[in-house]
């Protein structure tokens, strides 16, 4: 008996990870010396405790550490036995002790006394990192926050895998991290750790091969791994590049017979092997793009009719130290068709208006993702079978799609449908508006209480509350909770409010010029209402969607510009009509900077002074994506001695004019910064009186200032723009651009005005080139307004030339890659190809004669400071001049935008 209990006592004491009840002395000399009482494993006996010490301890707190252990004075144990065993499971299960013993001091009848022999476990104090640049340890201190914790081997296991992790996610699978501890003196009980993180080369793809693939293309399949692609490589072989390149393409193999004579299946399996060039994307392997990538194959081949294709297998295999290879066997199966489709369960649509809104048919090929789309939800068509439920109440509409029967190459799809009851919207609630007030909110909200439920009016809520620009648009999220018995439901618009006011500051010193600074302020969710109460300054009133500008531009004494705006977008409080008023007024004066004695004198100025008031109306016609908008603007031009640099006869003197401006246009962008998916189509008019019809003594012998006191002319402009996401994507999207203008006049009275004329070329911004008086277009690769008729006539004396065209005519298309979709930093990628041009008068006019250029770009968008841009663009025409009437390309330049271009 008593070896039994010897041989389950030993079990238990290794079953608690070294702990254990130590016969001898202790470690440790903290407390005075004892004498440590020899037991007998092989006779339990009851006690009680009378006394319990610890000792070993030198941050932790005694009495804490007695108390997790679970054994207070006066309790009854039995030693050996469960009581003590327990107390060193709790103790080690803390997780800050390294080592514990409990040891007998003293034995004095039934009462026992207990001392806990311990070893803390170290702290850690601090860590840093080698073979690392700044910028990875700043990323790498959050993924190892384990300052103040004790050391242990989980916890460092931990950290030394997120490091590698961090690294192998940037293509170094061969990333080896090492743990280095070393004690700090300078706290108690402290180490501090460094990792040695040695990342080796970066592992690249060199090439992915598949097998089995019969009726789709290797190119096909590897367009569709959007995460894993091979690297680029380039081996270059002079004497075979040279002659492949002198050689005929009909027959390569004749060009290498005197040297190594090689097939044309050779040369051209050469060619595909060592000529693979992928500049846009990266080739590191990332396992969990490349298990996207692999189910990405998969949904391709699904959408091609072979429901049965999968990877039979892959494999990740090195080539070389820094490549990889990855083969894939595929089993592709059959290519299925539809056969039958049939409807069940539909009593309110027929058959026929269902199978109208499928837009699937029998002997078309199966395509699981299309049918998908087309049963609940197409964005792109948004026009599907949900739609017809949805659209009308029924919320709890659902929609099955059952394989019935499948023969031979042929599936017969059951759609299996449940209507349910016919929902009314309960309640509609707002959270997380905190600066805008509710009504400014409710007044977007297309879906109401009482209504039935309606999913195209719910969709089209988000699309106006992510373009009145007060919310993050990628988290406006409505929270349904429908209720099934009553057959209601409630919605609740779940936002995230961002910061949307703009501050435009800049400033430098311009030399002979002076001063030279921009400061402009928008104020895009401004309330007058709220100026009394100072509650509501956040610094300034805010909440009730009115937009506030103003700016302030000069160039030292040679340019001032001062502007103001504002904007109701809900005159009156009840419906969309939105009223705006403006003023301005430009000064722009010429110096004398070549005269010692009047240097700085002013030799002449140009001002403008200009107010516009105006009123824009939402209309349900066509449909509810238009808007009409009417203003009446008018302007003031003085000249002093300064008129000839628009090719007028006179410098001095005044001219005037009034315009009606109508404005159509058409606008259903998902989002206003980085739209997605529609369009936005405007046509506007700018209309004057025909002032020389009705005076009946101007001639077109009459001078400029007689013509021109009150200027009359008929300007038109066209821009659309369209968005659409490439292949589904929500990063990536292509942007087309058409934009044209023309100016004309009633009669040859006074022909086409010299002023409110088309300047070109450049970033497309007024900023210190002071081109009063002009519409100013961009064009990326050629410099700023270089692509404008008359303009080596600028600023001489007795210009006859008008400065500015009549017509232009610019097309843009535009490939973006969205980086970040934060709020507080939107930032995208582009590259653009765009081509336009600019012509003085209608007989030159030709649309197929265009300045054409390419580059890329990119675009920060920063609620304080609006959106920022940065282009580098190569203009492949020349513009000529008159000193050079043959120039060469206009060659690569860089452009610096801020706001959003319109043109």
């Amino acid at each position: 008996m008593k070896k039994n209990l010897l041989i389950i006592y030993l079990l238990l004491l290794t079953g608690v990870a070294e702990a254990q009840i130590r016969l001898g002395q202790s470690r440790y000399t903290s407390k005075e010396p004892v004498n440590i009482i020899d037991l007998s494993y092989t006779s339990p006996k009851k006690y009680r405790i009378a006394s319990i010490e610890a000792v070993g301890l030198s941050t932790l707190d005694e009495t804490a550490i007695i108390s997790l252990a679970g054994l207070r004075v006066d309790d009854q144990i039995t030693v050996p036995g469960d009581a003590v065993s327990g107390a060193l499971k709790k103790l080690w299960g803390q997780g800050i002790i390294g080592d514990v013993k409990i040891l007998v001091t003293k034995i004095e009848g039934d009462d026992i006394h207990l001392l806990l022999d311990l070893t803390e476990r170290p702290r850690f104090s601090r860590f840093d990192f080698t073979g690392v640049n700044k910028t990875q340890e700043g990323e790498l201190k959050d993924k190892v926050n384990i300052t103040g914790r004790v050391v242990r081997d989980d916890v460092l296991n931990t950290a030394q895998r997120n490091i590698r992790d961090y690294f192998v996610g940037k293509g170094f699978l061969n990333t080896e991290v090492k743990v280095i501890q070393e004690r700090d003196t300078t706290l108690p009980n402290s180490v501090k750790l460094r990792f040695d993180v040695d990342k080796k080369s970066k592992v690249r793809i060199n090439e992915i091969a598949f097998d089995g693939n019969e009726n789709i293309s290797d190119n096909r399949l590897k367009k569709k791994m959007k995460g894993t692609h091979e690297h680029a490589r380039v081996y270059i072989f002079k004497d075979l590049v040279s002659r492949l390149i002198k050689a005929n393409p009909k027959n390569i193999s004749n060009a290498v017979a005197n040297r190594n004579p090689v097939t044309d299946e050779e040369v051209k399996t050469y060619i595909n092997r060592n000529f693979k060039l992928n500049f846009f994307n990266g080739s590191k392997f990332v396992k969990s793009d490349y298990r996207d990538d692999k189910k990405a194959i998969i949904d391709f081949y699904n959408s091609r009719g072979y429901r049965d294709a999968e990877i039979l297998s892959d494999s990740v295999f090195r080539f070389d130290d820094s490549r990889i290879n990855i083969d894939l066997d595929i089993e592709e199966g059959k290519q299925y068709y539809y056969r039958n489709i049939a409807f069940s369960g539909n009593y309110i649509h027929t058959d026929e208006e269902l199978q109208a809104k499928l837009g699937i048919f029998s002997g078309d090929i199966y395509n699981k993702e299309k049918l998908d789309k087309r049963l609940n939800y197409d964005p792109q068509r948004g026009d599907d079978v949900s739609s017809l439920y949805q659209d009308n109440g029924y919320l709890f509409f659902t929609i099955d799609p059952v394989e019935v029967n499948i023969a031979a190459d042929s599936i017969d799809i059951e759609l299996r449908i449940f209507e349910g009851p016919q929902v009314t919207v309960n309640s509609v609630s707002i959270e997380g508006n905190e600066r805008t007030s509710d009504h400014v909110v409710m007044r977007e909200i297309r879906i109401l209480p009482g209504q039935l439920f309606n999913r195209k009016a719910l969709v089209r809520t988000i699309r106006e509350l992510s373009q009145i620009g007060y919310f993050n648009p990628e988290n406006i999220e409505p929270d349904m909770r429908p209720n099934f018995e009553d057959a209601t439901v409630d919605i609740t618009f779940q936002l995230e409010e961002r910061p949307n006011d703009q501050i435009e500051l800049s400033g430098g010193w311009g030399g002979l010029f002076g001063f030279v600074g921009t400061v402009g302020l928008t104020f895009n969710n401004f309330s007058i209402k709220n100026i009394k109460d100072f509650s509501k300054w956040r610094p300034l009133p805010v909440g009730d969607g009115q937009k506030l500008s103003l700016r302030v531009q000069a160039n030292g004494k040679s340019f001032q510009n001062y502007s103001m705006s504002f904007t109701e977008p809900w005159f009156g409080g009840k419906k969309p009509n939105a009223l705006s008023f403006s003023f301005n007024h430009s000064v722009q004066r010429q110096l004398n900077f070549y005269s010692t004695t009047n240097f700085g004198e002013e030799l002449g100025s140009f001002k403008i002074t200009g107010a516009s008031i105006g009123l824009a109306k939402r209309v349900t016609w066509p449909d509810d994506y238009f808007q009409i908008s009417n203003s009446l603007q008018f302007q003031n031009y003085n000249f002093d001695e300064y008129g000839n640099y628009f090719g007028l006869s006179f410098n001095t003197g005044n001219a005037k004019s009034v315009a009606l401006n109508t404005t159509i246009s058409r606008n259903n962008l998902d989002q206003a910064i980085y739209p997605r998916f529609g369009s936005n189509i405007t046509l506007s008019a700018s209309l004057t009186p025909p002032y020389a019809a009705l005076n009946k003594g101007l001639t077109s012998e009459s001078t400029d200032q007689e013509k021109y006191q009150w200027l009359e002319y008929h300007k038109w402009m066209f821009d659309g723009s369209f968005y659409t996401p490439v292949m589904g994507s929500n990063k990536l999207v292509l942007s087309a651009r058409t934009h044209l203008g023309f100016l004309g006049s009633y009669g040859n009275k006074t022909g086409i005005i010299p002023l409110e004329r088309f300047v070109l070329g450049g970033d497309g911004m007024n900023m210190m080139n002071f081109a009063l008086g002009q519409e100013i277009i961009g064009l990326r690769g050629y410099e700023n307004q270089s692509i404008t008729p008359g303009k080596e006539f600028r600023n001489q004396p007795n210009a006859p030339v008008a400065y500015g065209g009549v017509v232009y005519n610019k097309h843009v298309m535009e490939l973006r890659f969205l980086v970040s979709p934060n709020p507080s930093a939107t930032i995208f990628l582009l590259g653009f190809a765009e081509a336009g041009n600019n012509w003085g008068n209608y007989q030159d006019y030709n649309p197929y004669d265009l300045k054409k250029s390419a580059g890329f770009g990119a675009r920060i968008f920063m609620p304080a400071f609006g959106l920022l841009g940065i282009d580098w663009g190569y203009g492949f025409d020349g513009v000529s001049t008159t000193s050079d009437p043959n120039p060469g390309p206009s060659g690569g330049m860089f452009h610096f935008t801020i706001g959003q271009q319109f043109r």
